[in-house]
């Protein structure tokens, strides 16, 4: 049978549109939905929303220390807060105004050196941010600060500012300010974060203490250092994991023995005694924490020569780590 056509020769019935390549463009799937502004917004939301979440709480907690504990006791843990602290010292400007422009050179840096766009993007809101909630916070926060104790304004300075930058820093962002150099020290020498800003911020601490007396700069350390110390745990967590060696003649009867009371997995390979020039079977597992005496009273048992080894980890993933707790 003939195509019927209509009267300007069409079929009635035309066939599908070509879905493969054609000489105005790529083929748009019809069944797939087109990607607007508001998707793209919130697929960022959704892939950033946690980190940008994280970012805002550092520097909003940074803003609050920076006028609640330092500002009023001329106490800073280094850093440009610190430099702040002398520059406004003699020029009156707002702080916030201050931090922001000496943060300008340190953010191309750190866009050179750590990243790019992406890096300058976050550490841009970090300051951004954290210098705008400076200054809005100063008028309605006590001018005298939470305590007329420099020692106690030092302690819980340092602490919650570094756990302010210990938040940014696990949102993949940077407080600004020595921070940048820091992290890039940090990446080229391989130094925890909380000691090389004891080695960044140490000459504005001694900067501070021309200005301000050598006592605030004593009192400056005392923050730096708490300061180092919360960045660090905020980083990297509290350390609840033990990474075990045993060195051991019994390998099965130990291994069995773990395996059965704590419901961990064991990994062994073969040693060699240096001295006796014997082989050893040696023996590795994870445990929490709070079973490392359990795990020395099953070796004990299981082999009375055993040599064995507890270090601290910070985290383990995958495998049976934490099953014993569970384990009915």
């Amino acid at each position: 049978m003939s195509q019927h056509a209509d009267d300007a020769g069409a079929p009635l019935n035309p066939p599908p549109p070509p879905t493969g390549p054609h000489p105005g463009g790529p083929a748009v799937d019809p069944t797939t939905p087109p990607t607007t502004a508001r998707t793209r917004a919130l697929e960022f939301l959704r892939r950033e929303g946690g980190n940008v979440l994280l970012m805002t709480l550092g520097a909003l907690i940074f803003a609050l220390a920076f006028d609640l504990f330092l500002v009023p006791s001329h106490v800073a843990p280094g850093g440009l807060s610190g430099l702040t602290l002398v520059i406004t010292r003699f020029v009156s400007l707002p702080n916030g105004v201050v931090l922001f422009v000496l943060n300008i050179p340190l953010l191309l840096l750190g866009a050179w050196q750590l990243g790019g766009p992406p890096f300058l993007a976050r550490t841009v809101y970090v300051v951004v941010v954290t210098f705008i909630a400076i200054d809005v916070l100063e008028p309605i926060l006590p001018a005298t600060g939470a305590s007329h104790d420099p020692l106690l304004n030092a302690l819980y300075g340092g602490v919650v500012t570094g756990i302010a930058a210990g938040l940014v820093i696990r949102a993949h962002g940077n407080i600004g300010g020595t921070g940048i150099l820091a992290r890039v020290l940090q990446r080229r020498t391989g130094i925890p974060m909380g000691q090389v800003y004891m080695m960044t911020d140490g000459v504005i601490v001694a900067l501070m203490g021309a200005v301000f007396g050598w006592e605030r700069a004593l009192y400056s350390l005392v923050a730096l250092f708490v300061n180092g110390l919360a960045t660090d745990y905020t980083i990297e967590g509290p350390s609840i994991v033990r990474t075990v060696f045993i060195v051991t003649d019994q390998p099965e009867a130990v291994a069995t023995a773990v395996q059965l009371r704590l419901r961990t997995g064991v990994t062994a390979w073969q040693g060699e005694g240096m001295y006796s020039r014997g082989e050893r079977t040696v023996l590795f597992c994870t445990v929490n924490r709070t079973e490392v005496r359990e795990l020395t009273r099953i070796v004990r048992e299981a082999d009375h020569k055993g040599f064995l080894v507890v270090g601290q980890g910070h985290r383990a993933l995958g495998g049976t780590i934490g099953k014993s707790d569970s384990a009915g």
